[in-house]
């Protein structure tokens, strides 16, 4: 566990550069912990973390009840508190806790540890304390969040639903409060969060590093004074950080002074449908966050300013469609909702809003963080009116470039004009212009042979710590999920050499067993894509990025690491090195050209060679390749015979494939087949990848291995 109170001084609040937007998502959630926490996207390097981190400092303390684990407060202890009951009059005021949860931390850390030989032998319920107890009441932070095991999200998702965590093992039950305000950050190039997570998060906001040249020098002043004094630079900074919490506390105070309208209201519930959001969350939030608004700029009125700051914070991450969706708000069309629902009745007690100045507050002040000096005690307000990231959403039409153009798949009637592969390289002439891909469909699920035991996820079989049972064996380390049955056979052979007097089971640390348990895992899926001029006639070409756009829909939704390799002309080029951001690999593809020879030798050797290198960073995680192509090899000498080598390489090294047979038109070669059979894989027609498809034949790569 890591806590804000350490022996170095946080980096203060009040200091950080900028980020107008983030710093007002954190101090609305200081000012009311209701508004459900924050969301933190943006590129590395941009300060997301500190500016996470000093918020703590900045919370108020907490009375809780002195010796309690839990933190139970002592006008309303939990009744079911694990250390209770308490006793009155035992209180101790501490500071807010933040607590880091690591995304690689084990179940146990997270909801605590339940010493389940004590409660065997001796009828105890031995509980040790996780990171959910130690964030109740204070803020729960993980960095890098979406790249969090599904086990953890699940849980997460349980304690934030419940406001308490339970830990059940073998009919042992214990249940304590965990009530915590979540704060995560992410980098969006790494992957992104499951919507039920996402959905969870009150707040959302977009960083970026400043462009300014000014700004990112006092950024790097302030730093380098920082690591240089950490004492002496906060300090400095502590006449500003107690007049921002002292803001907070006033903040605090008002809050339950200020009316809601029934005019913001409308608005609030207006908006919410215009952008077609999924249930009433985002009502309530949006609700919670303006009014933590006009408290935070000395109003008890909300006005409709609030109602479009709260829009901008609440509603982006809430109505993405698919994982390809860029978050934002069309800002046009929220101007245009709150004036038609708010013309008529006005939006604040007098109906005219306050002439608030950009930046919002009591005086019409707020954060001057627009200037290289940003960060100041203000804290906080409207969002910057110039070049804020906020400020150029992407228009519906724009968000999916993929739906710009739709043409229906190829039939195989329909005649073609591939580009002539003869076409010369290294220039313009021999290349087509991407082509936007066909709608996106549910593809077949297609597995990986064998039994890993890689990462959680939904594709291949797994030993896994969840899913069905299957056995049991001594525990390794840790004690996982314990086996009952097992354990009970393992101890009743020795219950009279052990002197078992009463009815209780005599269980020592050796007869415990563990659960061995069958699930699911994520793999790497690494597409190989042919872009040659045998591809390029556009209604094929099209085909073919909806069916490969479609598979990493499908590798998203299995939790999957993708990769993605184009082969034309001469050579291979790797175009997305593997990482969990799908929506990388769909831009990638979307920007596809397509022409020339097909090197589909180089194609297979350079999938070779990061298969290779991703072995040896992940061994756990099994690969699964996907080559998209109509069979031809044309470049290089002898195409064809490195073709075959470079295929029985893969063979060779067992890596399971699917060959997607992109061949169109009356008149087939078959040669996606006769790669497949090279690869010891499967072929499969873009029809039968559908899994909606009733003619196509069930084939997987676990069939065809079984059939070979």
């Amino acid at each position: 566990m890591t806590t804000a109170h350490n022996t170095t001084p946080q980096y203060p609040f009040t200091a950080v550069v900028g980020m107008d937007d983030l710093r007002l998502a954190l101090l609305l959630n200081a000012v009311s912990p209701a508004v459900g926490g924050v969301l933190v996207r943006g590129e590395k390097g941009t300060a997301k973390s500190t500016a996470v981190r000093a918020l703590s400092a900045l919370m108020p303390a907490v009375d809780v009840v002195g010796g309690c684990r839990f933190a139970c407060a002592p006008d309303a202890p939990d009744p079911g508190c694990p250390d209770g009951p308490h006793e009155t009059g035992a209180v101790e005021e501490r500071p807010t806790r933040m607590v880091e949860l690591p995304v690689g931390a084990s179940e146990d850390r997270l909801v605590g540890a339940l010493d389940i030989e004590r409660a065997l032998s001796e009828g105890v319920k031995a509980f040790e304390p996780g990171l959910l107890a130690d964030a109740h009441r204070g803020i729960l932070y993980v960095d890098e969040v979406n790249l969090l095991h599904d086990h953890l999200v699940d849980l997460l998702l349980d304690a934030a639903a419940m406001g308490a965590s339970y830990v059940e093992r073998e009919g042992v039950s214990v249940r304590h409060a965990a009530r915590f305000l979540l704060v995560g950050t992410m980098n969006p190039e790494e992957g992104e969060l499951r919507p039920q997570l996402l959905d969870r998060f009150g707040l959302t906001v977009e960083v970026a590093a400043s462009r300014e040249p000014d700004e990112r020098v006092t950024v790097v002043r302030r730093r380098l004074a920082y690591d240089a004094d950490p004492a002496g630079f906060a300090a400095d900074w502590a006449a500003e950080e107690d007049a921002l919490r002292g803001r907070i506390a006033a903040a605090r105070e008002l809050l339950p002074r200020v009316t809601l309208g029934d005019a913001a209201l409308r608005q609030i519930a207006a908006t919410c449908a215009a952008f077609e959001v999924d249930g009433m969350r985002a009502d309530i939030v949006m609700a919670r966050t303006a009014t933590a608004l006009a408290a935070w700029a000395g109003r008890t009125d909300v006005l409709e300013e609030d109602v479009r700051q709260a829009a901008l914070l609440a509603l982006p991450h809430r109505r993405r469609r698919n994982p390809f969706d860029a978050p934002g708000l069309d800002e046009d069309k929220l101007d245009q909702t709150l004036e038609e629902f708010g013309a008529d009745e006005g939006t604040g007690g007098d109906g005219d809003p306050e002439p608030d100045g950009p930046d919002g507050g009591p005086d019409g002040g707020g954060p001057d963080g627009g200037g290289p000096e940003g960060g100041g005690p203000e804290g906080g307000g409207q969002p910057p009116q110039d070049g804020g990231p906020e400020e150029a959403p992407l228009p519906p039409e724009a968000e999916l470039p993929h739906q710009q153009e739709r043409e229906a798949p190829q039939t195989p009637q329909a005649p073609e004009k591939p580009e002539p592969e003869s076409a010369p390289q290294g220039g313009a002439a021999g290349e087509k212009a991407a082509v936007g891909a066909t709608e996106p469909f549910r593809t077949r699920r297609l597995d990986v042979p064998g039994l890993g035991e890689g990462a959680d996820g939904r594709r291949s079989r797994a030993r896994t710590a969840h899913g069905r049972t299957t056995g049991a064996r001594r525990p390794q380390g840790a004690l996982g999920k314990l086996h009952l049955a097992a354990t009970v056979q393992a101890a009743a052979p020795h219950q009279r050499a052990r002197g078992r007097s009463g009815r209780g089971l005599v269980v020592r640390r050796d007869d415990l067993r563990e659960a061995v348990r069958e699930g699911r895992e994520g793999n790497l899926v690494l597409f190989v894509v042919d872009a040659s001029g045998s591809m390029a006639a556009r209604k094929r070409m099209s085909a073919v990025k909806g069916a490969v756009l479609s598979l990493l829909l499908d590798a998203y939704q299995r939790r999957d690491k993708i990769g993605l390799i184009t082969f034309r002309g001469t050579g291979a080029e790797l175009a997305l090195p593997p990482t969990s951001s799908v929506e990388a690999g769909a831009a990638r593809l979307e920007q596809l050209p397509t022409g020339g020879r097909t090197p589909l030798s180089e194609g297979l050797l350079r999938a070779h060679e990061v298969l290779r290198v991703e072995r040896m960073r992940d061994a756990s995680r099994r690969p699964l390749l996907v080559v998209v192509t109509d069979g031809r090899a044309t470049g290089g000498p002898e195409p064809v015979v490195r073709a075959t080598r470079a295929a029985r390489l893969l063979a060779g090294e067992g890596t399971a494939s699917v060959v997607v047979d992109c061949e169109a038109g009356p008149v087939r070669l078959g040669l996606a087949g006769e790669l497949a059979r090279e690869l010891q894989g499967t072929a499969i027609t873009l029809d039968e990848l559908r899994a909606d498809s009733v003619s196509a034949l069930v084939r997987t790569v676990q069939g065809n291995r079984k059939a070979a």
